[in-house]
């Protein structure tokens, strides 16, 4: 009879009078379980979506460590060639990476020794995956089979860091010219 008087009183209200009083009880679990909705759907509708965004992400940063990595190879190319010294050199590097999203540069000669760098680091690139396998990715650069590594954020020899790591081949002569950022600080 309650469900009949308000639906004359107000059609609208028709579908939740119809169901019947609810108990406090069965509000709270309603309630419960729109906020859980409201909570989860979000989630899971964006999840998807954050991986995707990540990798665009790092796909655009890569793009734009080319981009140094070749104005770097660039550089070291013309400083040789006018006779700047390798702690010159190494000192622009310092002074760019303190600066700049860049925080490693690993520039190498023909046997791939990293000469030139702002690290500090003494480092040879080797071309065996089993004793470098992060590092070793970056040979071809050397042998000319390749002209430019993109790698993902991946552990390193030296210290256990993740860090990202984006090469080219020397515009001069054979080298690998690396830059390279922690995995920490992409895509903040």
């Amino acid at each position: 009879m309650a469900a009949s008087i308000a639906n004359r009183k107000n059609p609208k209200a028709s579908a939740l009078v119809t169901v019947g009083p609810l108990t406090r009880l069965s509000r709270t679990m309603l309630l419960a379980r729109i906020v859980i909705a409201m909570l989860i759907f979000p989630l899971v509708l964006f999840t998807g979506g954050s991986a995707l965004q990540a990798a665009d992400c790092e796909d655009t940063v890569a793009r734009h460590m080319v981009g140094e990595a070749l104005l770097a190879a660039n550089f070291v190319a013309l400083a040789e060639k006018a006779g700047m010294t390798p702690d010159a050199i190494n000192a622009i590097l310092k002074n760019v990476a303190e600066k700049s999203a860049i925080q490693e540069f690993w520039i190498t000669d023909s046997a791939g020794h990293a000469y030139l760098t702002n690290t500090g680091v003494n480092f040879t690139f080797s071309p065996d995956p089993a004793k470098q396998p992060q590092a070793s990715a970056f040979w071809p650069l050397l042998n000319g089979s390749k002209d430019i590594v993109i790698q993902d954020a991946r552990k390193r020899e030296i210290d256990d860091q993740i860090f990202k790591f984006v090469g080219v081949a020397g515009v001069d002569k054979a080298r690998i010219v690396q830059v390279g950022v922690a995995a920490a600080n992409l895509c903040k």
